[in-house]
């Protein structure tokens, strides 16, 4: 009996000793990402919104921005060549959040998010929170050397797919990117499962495979970090593939926000319906050539920008650029493949009003022109369960990015 007694109050103590270990870097974690709030504001949908000193936000707790001196605003604009769908219907822009029904953030401040305890104790450890599992982009290695006649296709079969990461992409690789751009279709994808996600997004890569660069943006839905299944403007970055650097929006310190009107992180209504109204977000990002900082602009907001300093590779452009959409589960390439869904849930081939896609897909070289990718490849990680159709109704037409599908289903069971 008292050897019983003494081996449970010895778990008791261990338990404890975690539990109280775990208890302190979550509030650790949770000062370092709400700062002091200058006005605070309570949205309809439940998302509570501090208004941050713009010189006291989360960014400049990074070492490598101690003493960086804030852009207010980019030196160059991205500029447009937008045109609109013959024959295709034309979607509308989104150009606020739900939040700013509530209230708006003064001047000097910027709008975040407020994290919740609740929003720590989801992740593995406050250090993982908001943060992508690592992984390869082999086809890194090889882009430069090919430029525009690189086989996408042909070389990602080659090489191991990702385990837990499913995309359905349009891809440009080999040149000196300066920016891109595009019209994202926002949906709410139905079925994502908790512990995934399903975005709608553009990346631009720069580096090796196994050591690339990458600065994202676009819509999301992640029920594991925001605890809910709704639409969200989101953005990440990291300079490891990954692996230790970098997170989703202002989830560790890096990216610098400089906006009033917009908060990453924060939800995006109204979302397309089928065969109804569709909706749209411009996704812009760009390299300021004076500064070197990758700037994000959302339709006519100026986001913020990602400082160079945080880059090696990505310091002064990038070497491909993806449009497209991922999902992440640990049942991807599995039976039973997960539910969760991509874009709109539908597949490509159902086209506009029902499938989710990227148009007005633009890039910027060291020609400084806005224009029309040259080469471009299609790829699907997994074509049974999420795909991919460029498409263009008549040779005067935009051409138009359809992916997505179900996910799970009888050709992806």
């Amino acid at each position: 009996m008292v050897r019983l007694f003494l081996t449970f109050a010895i778990l008791c103590g261990l338990y404890n000793e975690a539990y109280g270990k775990s208890s302190i870097d979550i509030d650790m974690k949770l000062k370092a990402l709400n700062k002091p709030a200058l006005k605070t504001i309570k949205s309809e949908d439940g998302d509570i919104i501090d208004c941050v000193d713009i010189y006291k936000q989360h960014a400049f707790d990074h070492p490598a921005l101690r003493n960086h001196k804030i852009q207010m605003k980019p030196s160059v604009v991205f500029g447009t060549t937008k045109t609109t769908i013959p024959n295709n219907g034309t979607s509308k822009p989104i150009t606020s959040q739900i939040w700013s029904k509530s209230g708006t953030c003064p001047k000097g401040t910027v709008p975040v998010r407020r994290v919740s305890r609740e929003d720590i104790m989801r992740a593995s450890s406050p250090s993982h929170f908001g943060r992508k599992t690592p992984r390869r982009y082999d086809f890194l290695d090889n882009a430069l050397k090919h430029k525009g006649n690189f086989n996408i296709t042909a070389e990602r079969i080659r090489q191991p797919r990702p385990k837990d990461r499913s995309e359905a992409i349009l891809i440009a690789i080999g040149y000196n990117y300066l920016g891109a751009q595009s019209d994202i279709n926002v949906w709410n994808p139905p079925g994502v499962q908790f512990n995934d996600y399903s975005s709608s997004q553009i990346w631009l890569l720069a580096g090796l495979s196994d050591k690339f660069e990458t600065i994202e943006a676009g819509w999301v839905v992640n029920p594991h970090v925001f605890g809910d299944s709704r639409t969200r403007l989101f953005t990440y970055w990291t300079k490891d593939s990954y692996a230790t650097t970098g997170c989703t929006n202002l989830l560790c310190s890096g990216f610098v926000q400089t906006t009033t009107r917009f908060a990453l992180g924060a939800a995006v209504e109204p979302v397309s319906t089928p065969s109804s109204e569709q909706y749209h977000i411009t996704v812009s990002m760009y390299l300021d050539p004076n500064t070197l900082n990758w700037w994000l602009t959302c339709g006519d907001n100026v986001i913020g920008y990602w400082p160079g300093n945080l880059f090696t590779y990505l310091k002064h452009s990038a070497t491909a650029v993806q449009w497209g959409g991922e999902v992440y589960s640990t049942n991807v390439r599995k039976k039973p493949h997960t539910k969760t869904t991509m874009g709109s849930g539908r597949w490509p081939s159902y086209l506009y009003g029902e499938a989710c896609f990227h148009t007005n897909v633009r890039i910027k070289d060291y020609s400084l022109q806005i224009k029309y990718p040259p080469y471009l490849s299609e790829y699907s990680d997994e074509y049974d369960c999420y795909s991919t159709k460029l498409n263009r109704e008549t040779y005067r037409a935009e051409p138009v990015f359809f992916f997505g599908g179900p996910g799970q289903n009888r050709f992806c069971p």
